[in-house]
């Protein structure tokens, strides 16, 4: 099995690979984990620990200096899309507090579906749409360290 080790960070668009993973934002996560590229070919990733996520676009390359690219696959996600930025400001306020993973973009913010979520949401007057659609949250103020409470 090909193993990649090494993060390449962001690659540019006419940059040349040998395959595509396509993961979940669960995958894109982790350091270490098996996945399996367009051909059926299984490959594993092991990353130096503690690291940010990897995002869509970004560059794996094995120890023989193979490129590979991430892109973020479709999950079950809900999205809320305003004209309003208060709406969307009041949301990701609230959003937010609940430490959950959350994708801003201009005239939308999408996280993983969750109806007790899409629930508070229409209590701020959104209304959340249920998608499949690939999911890149905010890698946030504390990416790669903790954060506390107290």
């Amino acid at each position: 099995m090909e193993t990649l080790t090494q993060r390449l960070g962001a690659l540019a668009a006419d940059q040349d690979v040998v395959g595509t993973l396509v993961l979940t934002i669960e995958q894109r996560e982790r350091s270490r984990f098996r996945a399996m590229l367009g051909n059926g070919e299984v490959i594993g990733v092991i990353l130096e620990r503690g690291g940010a996520a990897l995002r869509a676009g970004d560059g794996l390359a094995d120890d023989s200096g193979r490129v590979y690219r991430v892109e973020a696959a479709p999950e079950p996600v809900s999205t809320v899309r305003s004209d309003d930025p208060l709406v969307l400001l009041r949301a990701a306020y609230h959003l937010g507090n609940r430490h959950t993973p959350l994708e801003v973009a201009k005239g939308y913010l999408r996280y993983r579906h969750d109806h007790v979520l899409d629930e508070m949401v229409r209590g701020l007057g959104a209304e959340p749409t249920h998608e499949t659609a690939p999911f890149q949250p905010e890698s946030g103020a504390y990416a790669g360290g903790g954060h506390h409470h107290g």
